[in-house]
C-alpha cells in the first residue's frame, strides 16, 4: 500500500481546505510532521485512518466530533486519500455525521455520513467500474484489498508509540487483548470454550447415569429393605436380594394355601346355622301378619264404603264446579252492561242492536271527515311558528347591519397606525444585531482588560521563577565540573585502592607498587558524579520549562494589549453601558414584531370579513322578508276553514276525537248486552245437568252427593291402605304354604356366637394370608424388573464414564491444566508463538538501535497467583548478562524498545493477514525522550525501512528531529494548516 494524496476539509482543527501530497514528500523515503502541541500533526493520520475505516484510533473515536467547530456553516466536512493497493489505484471520499445549521429556518439538521470508492486505473476482478457508494460496500472493499482490520492498521501503519509503552509493561491479560484483537485468535478461545462445553455435557450425561443408578439402587433398597453399602460388591448385594425375595415368595404362597382352606370350613358351618334361623324367624313372621289383619277387619271394611261413595259422587261435583263458574261469567257480564250504560248518557240501551250498531256507524263517518282536517290544523300551528321567527330573525338582522356598519367605519384608522407601529418595529429589528455585537465586542473586550494585570502578574511571577531555574541550573553546572575535577585530582587513590600484591597494575602492568597513590579528602565516585549529572539534568529541563513559561506569558500580555488598543477599563465600561441601552431599546422594540403583524393581518381579516358578513346578511334579510309576507296570507286564508270545522269544540282534533269515543261507547254497550243474555242462558242449563248427574249416580239429592265427595288424595290413601292388607295377607298364607318351611317349629332357638367368631377369625387369617403372598409376588417382581434395569444401567454408564474421563483430560490440556506441565491454553500457546516471533523480529532492530546491549526475551513460564503464561517479555542486557522486567526500562530505553516491538508486531501482523504489501508507515511521537546518540542509532534504523521501499512518516514536536532531517535531506515544504509543517 502506497499513499499518494491526502485532502481534508473542515476536519479536526482544519477548518479550511488542506491538501497533503504523498509522493512528493516520500521521494526521499522519509519525512517528519512537524508542530507544537495542538497544531494538528496526529489528525493527519487521523484523517488516513478515517478515509479508510470510516473511524480513527484510540480514545478520539469515542467522541465522535470529527468536523471542525470553527469551520463556516457552509463548508462540508470531508476526507478524501487517493492511494494504490496490490497494483491498483483508488480514490476514497468520506463525510462523518455531523450536525449543520438549517437551510431554512433555525435550529440544526443531521448531515449523514458518506462513503465513495472509485477507482483511477485498472479494476479488479470481481469489483464494479463504477465503484461503490454504499459505506458497508466501500469497507468490505477496503479489508479486501488490506486484509486487514481497522485494529491491525492502526497498530500496524499508524505506531502509536504511547500504546505499545503500555504494551510493553503491560501485564499477561492486558497484552493478551491486544495480540488476540491483531493476530484473530478468537477462534482458539471458541476451541477452547468447545471443549469446556462438551465436558459439560458429557459431565451431565455422567451424572444423569449415575443418577439413574442411585435411584435405581434406592428403589431395591427401598423394595427389599437392604442397605447396598453392607456388601462390597453391589453386584452381590443384588443377587442376595433377588434370593431373598424368591425365598419370601414360596413361604407366603404355603401359607396361604393353608388358610384359605381353614376358612372355607367355618365359613359352611356358619352358612349353614344362618340358614335355620332364617326359617324360623319368617314362619313366625307370617302367623303375627295374619293375625293382625284378623283383628283390623270392621276398620277395612269402613274404608271400602267411603272410598266407593266417593268414586260415584265425582261426576256431581264435576258439574257443581261448571254450574258455579258459569255463574261467576254470568256476574261479570252484568257488571259490564251496567258500566256501558251508565257511559252511554242520552242513548236508549234498550234499543234493538242493529239500532245502536247504525248510530255509532254514524259517529265515525263523521269523524273520519274531520281526520283531514286534522293535518291542516297541525301545519297552521307550524306556520304560525315560522311567522313569529321570521319576523324575530328580521328585527336582529337589522341590528347586526347597523353593527356591521359602525365597525366598518372605523377598521381603516386601527389598520393604518398598526401598520406604522409595525414599520418602526422592523427598523428596531434591523439595528439590533449590529448592537448586539457591539455589546458582545465590548463585554469581551472589557474582560480581556481584567484579565491584563493577572497576566502582567504572572509574567513577572514567571521572569523571577525563570531567573531561579538560571541560577540553580548554573550552580548545578558549577557542582558537576567540580566533582568532576576532584574526580580526577583522585583517581590515582581510587586506582591504588584496587591494587594488591603480586598484582599487575591495570595501567602500566608492573606487579611492583613502589608509590601508590594516597586517599583524598572528601573523595569523589562514579555514583557521586552521576548524580551530580542527573541534577544538573533536571534543572536544565526545569530552565527551559522556565523559559517557555516566561515567552508564553510575554505572548500573552502582547496579545491582551493589542486587544485594548490603549483603551482603558473605565471608557470601556462607559461605552458598554451607551451600548447595552441603546440594545436593549432596539430589542424592546424589535420583540413587538411579531406582535404586531399577527394584529395587522387580525385587523385586515376582519375588514374582509365584516364586509362579506354586510353582504351575506343583506341577501338573508331580503329572502326573509319575502318568505314572511307569502306565510302571513296563508295563515289567514286557512283561519276561516279550520273556525267551521270546529264547531263548539277548542280544536279540530277535539271534534273528532269526541266523535270517536261516542262511536266506541255504543260498541262496548251491545257487547256488554251481548254477552249477559249468553251467560243466562248458559246458568240455567247448567243447573239442570247438576241435578241430572246426582240421579244417575244414586244418590237422593245433589246435597247428598256433595257430601259423600273427598278429595283424590284421601281416596288415594284408603285405596293404598286396603291393598296393603290384602297384600300383607297373601304374603303370609304364601309363606307358611312354602315347601321348604314343612315342619319347622316356629318356637326352635337358634344360637350363631360361636360359630360366627370362629369364622370370623378364620376369614381374618386368610386375609391376611392373601396379602402377605400377593405383597410377596409384588415385591419378587419388583425386585426382579428393578435388577434387570440396573444391570442394564451398569452396562450403558460404563462406556460414558470412559468417553467422559478421555475427553475431560483433553480438556484441561487444551485449557492449560491437568497433564498440561506449562499450564497454558491452546489460545494463549498460539499467542505466546506469534509474541516470540514478535520478539525475534523486534530484537533484531532493538540490538540495533540500543547498540547491542538489549535484546527481547520471550517466557511462557506461568504468571504469579495462577495466571496464565506464554505472554511473559522481558529484556536482556548484553551489560550485565541478566534478563530484567520491561518497567526497568528508562524512558528513552523504553521508547527504543516500544519503537523496535511496534516494528516488529508490524512485520509480523503484515505477514500473517496475507493482505497488501505496506509502502508506507507511521511513527507518532516518543523521540523527545532520546540522547543525541541513541537518536542517531533510531535515525539509522529508519534509513534501513526506507532503503527496504518504505516511505516513514514521522510525527514529532522535537526540535532536534527537524533540525536532523533538515541537514540530512533537502528542505522541500508545503503547507497544511497554520501551525504545522511537513518536512522531506
Amino acid at each position: 500500500m502506497r499513499l499518494h494524496s491526502l485532502e481534508l476539509s473542515a476536519f479536526g482543527p482544519y477548518r479550511g481546505h488542506e491538501s497533503v501530497d504523498f509522493d512528493a514528500l516520500g521521494e526521499d523515503g522519509l519525512f517528519l510532521l512537524h508542530g507544537d502541541t495542538g497544531a494538528g500533526k496526529t489528525t493527519v493520520l487521523d484523517a488516513i485512518a478515517f478515509a479508510l475505516y470510516g473511524r480513527v484510533p484510540g480514545a478520539r473515536d469515542e467522541v465522535k466530533r470529527l468536523r471542525c467547530d470553527t469551520a463556516d456553516a457552509g463548508t462540508p466536512t470531508t476526507v478524501a486519500l487517493e492511494l494504490t493497493v496490490q497494483g491498483h489505484r483508488l480514490r476514497i471520499e468520506r463525510s462523518p455525521e455531523y450536525q449543520r445549521p438549517k437551510k431554512r429556518g433555525d435550529g440544526y439538521t443531521t448531515q449523514q455520513a458518506r462513503a465513495s470508492l472509485s477507482w483511477l486505473d485498472s479494476v479488479p476482478e470481481g469489483q464494479s467500474a463504477e465503484g461503490h457508494t454504499r459505506i458497508d460496500e466501500v469497507a468490505r472493499t477496503v479489508h479486501q484489498l488490506l486484509g486487514m482490520s481497522a485494529e491491525q492498521f492502526f497498530q500496524v501503519v499508524l505506531l502509536p508509540q504511547g500504546e505499545f509503552a503500555r504494551f510493553l509493561r503491560a501485564d499477561t491479560s492486558e497484552r493478551a487483548a491486544l495480540l488476540e484483537k491483531l493476530f484473530g485468535t478468537r477462534r482458539f478461545a471458541d476451541a477452547e470454550q468447545w471443549f469446556v462445553q462438551r465436558r459439560r455435557e458429557s459431565l451431565r450425561a455422567v451424572e444423569e447415569h449415575d443418577g439413574v443408578l442411585r435411584d435405581l439402587v434406592a428403589r431395591v433398597s427401598q423394595v427389599s429393605g437392604t442397605d447396598a453399602a453392607e456388601y462390597e460388591s453391589e453386584q452381590d448385594w443384588l443377587e442376595d436380594v433377588e434370593k431373598a425375595a424368591l425365598r419370601q415368595r414360596e413361604e407366603a404362597q404355603v401359607g396361604h394355601e393353608r388358610a384359605r382352606r381353614e376358612r372355607d370350613t367355618a365359613e359352611a358351618l356358619l352358612a349353614e346355622r344362618r340358614d335355620l334361623a332364617g326359617k324360623v324367624r319368617r314362619v313366625r313372621h307370617a302367623n303375627a301378619e295374619l293375625a293382625d289383619l284378623a283383628a283390623q277387619r270392621d276398620t277395612h271394611d269402613g274404608w271400602r264404603v267411603e272410598r266407593d261413595g266417593a268414586q260415584r259422587a265425582a261426576p256431581v261435583v264435576a258439574a257443581q264446579h261448571t254450574l258455579r263458574r258459569v255463574e261467576q261469567e254470568h256476574e261479570r257480564a252484568q257488571a259490564d252492561f251496567e258500566t256501558a250504560s251508565a257511559r252511554c248518557v242520552g242513548v236508549d240501551t234498550d234499543a234493538p242492536v242493529d239500532t245502536l250498531r247504525a248510530a255509532a256507524g254514524r259517529d265515525r263517518e263523521q269523524a273520519g271527515a274531520l281526520a283531514q282536517l286534522v293535518a291542516v290544523a297541525s301545519q297552521q300551528d307550524t306556520d304560525r311558528a315560522t311567522l313569529a321567527d321570521l319576523t324575530a330573525r328580521i328585527a336582529d338582522g337589522d341590528t347586526q347591519v347597523r353593527t356591521l356598519d359602525e365597525q366598518a367605519e372605523r377598521l381603516p384608522e386601527r389598520i393604518t397606525e398598526t401598520r406604522r407601529a409595525l414599520d418602526e418595529a422592523q427598523q428596531a429589528q434591523t439595528r439590533l444585531g449590529p448592537a448586539s455585537d457591539k455589546v458582545d465586542e465590548l463585554t469581551a473586550l472589557r474582560q480581556v482588560a481584567r484579565e491584563l494585570p493577572a497576566a502582567d502578574a504572572a509574567h513577572e511571577q514567571a521572569s523571577e521563577s525563570a531567573r531561579a531555574a538560571i541560577d540553580e541550573h548554573q550552580s548545578a553546572r558549577d557542582r558537576v565540573a567540580d566533582l568532576r575535577e576532584r574526580r580526577l585530582a583522585g583517581m590515582a587513590a581510587e586506582l591504588a585502592a584496587g591494587l594488591s600484591e603480586g598484582a599487575p597494575c591495570p595501567v602500566c602492568g608492573s606487579q611492583a607498587h613502589p608509590a601508590p597513590g594516597e586517599p583524598v579528602d572528601e573523595p569523589v565516585g562514579p555514583e557521586d558524579e552521576e548524580e551530580a549529572r542527573a541534577v544538573e539534568q533536571r534543572a536544565h529541563a526545569r530552565r527551559d520549562e522556565s523559559a517557555r513559561a516566561v515567552a508564553e506569558a510575554e505572548r500573552t500580555c502582547t496579545r491582551l494589549r493589542e486587544r485594548l488598543s490603549d483603551r482603558s477599563a473605565d471608557d470601556l465600561d462607559e461605552a458598554l453601558g451607551t451600548a447595552t441601552h441603546e440594545r436593549d431599546t432596539l430589542r424592546s422594540a424589535a420583540e413587538k414584531v411579531p406582535e404586531l403583524t399577527k394584529k395587522l393581518g387580525e385587523h385586515e381579516s376582519e375588514s374582509e370579513s365584516v364586509a362579506k358578513q354586510r353582504s351575506e346578511l343583506a341577501a338573508a334579510l331580503a329572502s326573509a322578508r319575502t318568505e314572511h309576507d307569502s306565510l302571513a296570507t296563508a295563515v289567514t286564508e286557512r283561519d276561516k276553514q279550520l273556525d267551521e270545522a270546529r264547531g263548539e269544540h277548542p280544536s279540530v282534533a277535539a271534534h273528532r276525537a269526541h266523535r270517536l269515543d261516542l262511536a266506541e261507547r255504543v260498541d262496548r254497550l251491545v257487547t256488554a248486552r251481548l254477552a249477559r243474555d249468553d251467560t243466562q242462558r248458559r246458568v240455567s242449563e247448567q243447573r239442570d245437568a247438576v241435578g241430572q248427574a246426582a240421579s244417575e249416580a244414586g244418590f237422593e239429592g245433589v246435597d247428598a252427593a256433595l257430601a259423600a265427595e273427598r278429595d283424590a288424595e284421601r281416596v288415594a290413601e284408603l285405596t293404598d291402605a286396603l291393598t296393603d292388607a290384602e297384600q300383607r295377607a297373601a304374603t303370609a298364607r304364601a309363606t307358611l304354604g312354602d315347601a321348604e318351611l314343612f315342619g319347622v317349629d316356629p318356637d326352635q332357638e337358634i344360637s350363631l356366637d360361636g360359630v360366627e367368631e370362629a369364622a370370623a377369625t378364620a376369614r381374618t387369617t386368610a386375609e391376611n394370608a392373601t396379602a402377605a403372598a400377593r405383597s410377596a409376588e409384588q415385591r419378587h417382581t419388583t425386585v426382579e424388573q428393578l435388577a434387570e434395569r440396573l444391570r442394564k444401567a451398569w452396562a450403558e454408564a460404563e462406556p460414558v464414564r470412559a468417553a467422559h474421563a478421555e475427553l475431560a483430560a483433553l480438556a484441561d490440556v487444551v485449557n492449560g491444566r491437568g497433564q498440561n506441565s506449562r499450564k497454558i491454553s491452546l489460545q494463549s500457546y498460539v499467542l505466546a508463538a506469534r509474541l516470540e516471533e514478535v520478539a525475534v523480529a523486534a530484537t533484531h532492530r532493538l540490538q540495533r538501535m540500543s547498540d547491542g546491549r538489549y535484546s527481547f526475551v520471550h517466557s511462557d513460564a506461568a504468571g504469579a497467583r495462577g495466571t496464565r503464561g506464554g505472554l511473559g517479555l522481558d529484556v536482556l542486557d548484553d551489560y550485565s548478562g541478566h534478563a530484567r522486567p520491561t518497567k526497568t526500562l528508562s524512558g528513552g530505553e523504553s521508547f527504543l524498545a516500544s519503537l523496535s516491538l511496534a516494528l516488529g508486531l508490524a512485520d509480523v501482523v503484515a505477514a500473517d493477514t496475507g493482505g497488501a504489501l505496506l509502502d508506507t508507515l507511521f511513527i507518532d511521537e516518543g523521540f523527545g525522550t532520546l540522547d543525541a546518540d541513541t537518536l542517531d542509532l533510531v535515525m539509522d534504523t529508519l534509513d534501513e525501512l526506507r532503503a527496504g521501499g518504505r516511505v516513514v512518516g514521522l510525527v514529532s514536536h522535537v526540535t532536534e528531529m527537524r533540525q536532523r532531517i533538515s541537514s540530512q535531506l533537502h528542505v522541500r515544504k508545503s503547507r497544511a494548516g497554520s501551525s504545522l509543517t511537513i518536512l522531506t
